[in-house]
């Protein structure tokens, strides 16, 4: 079964050392790695009990001089990349990356959004994203933290026809979901006041754990930084991390898990 145009469906790192990056995740998650042999894009795919949870490719010396950091990147799975990369641009998004083919498994572009965060589209040839989620240490959310979210609800509804709901936080903040159908697929809230100045926009990849204390004090055991040590949520408990490069996700020991597709 395919993923639904609109969904949150793949997340990937780029990392300046694969090797580094591959036994931090295979320690921190148990996952498997397959990469394959190519000098030119060498790709790993990490699975999770021979299912496909996540992908991992290398950080060029030329994209590092460029200032190009380690980072998750989220990928929406559309049925057009090159109709969904027209209205991106006309609904004021800036190109990072034109439409490219990626041999046989598909079709991608990325942005920068209006509100200035990284966001990156996938439609489906023979790789049609991740083929688990929700169970512990698989991507069970996305979410977008910026500080205009009228701005980027209105680029996102317009652009993918995601719904949108609320729910408050229980610190006098409002989180906003976006849904495609009936099923939530990642959220947007603002980070003013809340993170640093020098903090841009992005998105966030979430990885669900059984227990996020444990795995936070894993992650810095392997050579990762907590940057934001476990705490409770109204959806579970959560922590930030970043691993030996420096890349940046959430792990939730979530209480419910509904956030993306069940494969």
């Amino acid at each position: 079964m395919g993923l639904a145009h609109g969904t949150i469906g793949w997340t990937d790192v780029a990392s300046p050392d694969t090797a580094v990056a591959e036994a931090f995740y295979k320690g921190l998650f148990g996952w498997q790695a397959d990469t394959n042999p190519s000098e030119s894009m060498p790709y790993t795919m990490f699975t999770n009990g021979g299912k496909l949870v996540a992908g991992m490719g290398p950080l060029s010396a030329e994209q590092q001089e460029a200032g190009q950091p380690p980072v998750w990147s989220t990928y929406v799975i559309v049925d057009d990349v090159d109709a969904t990369f027209a209205k991106a641009k006309d609904l004021g998004a800036t190109v990072l990356m034109e439409p490219s083919q990626i041999m046989d498994a598909g079709r991608m572009f990325f942005v920068v959004d209006p509100v200035g965060a990284v966001i990156g589209f996938w439609q489906s040839g023979t790789h049609d994203g991740a083929e688990l989620f929700n169970v512990p240490n698989t991507m069970t959310w996305n979410d977008l933290g910026c500080r205009d979210v009228d701005a980027a609800v209105a680029f996102y509804t317009d652009l993918l026809g995601w719904s949108t709901s609320t729910m408050e936080m229980g610190d006098d903040s409002t989180y906003t979901m976006f849904s495609v159908g009936e099923r939530p697929t990642g959220g947007t809230w603002d980070i003013s006041g809340v993170m640093p100045d020098e903090v841009p926009p992005h998105w966030l990849t979430w990885f669900n754990v059984t227990d996020a204390d444990t795995v936070a004090n894993k992650a810095a055991e392997l050579g990762g930084h907590v940057v934001q040590p476990p705490r409770d949520s109204p959806m579970g408990k959560m922590a930030i991390i970043t691993d030996p490069a420096g890349a940046t996700f959430g792990i939730i020991a979530a209480t419910q898990s509904d956030g993306q597709p069940e494969r």
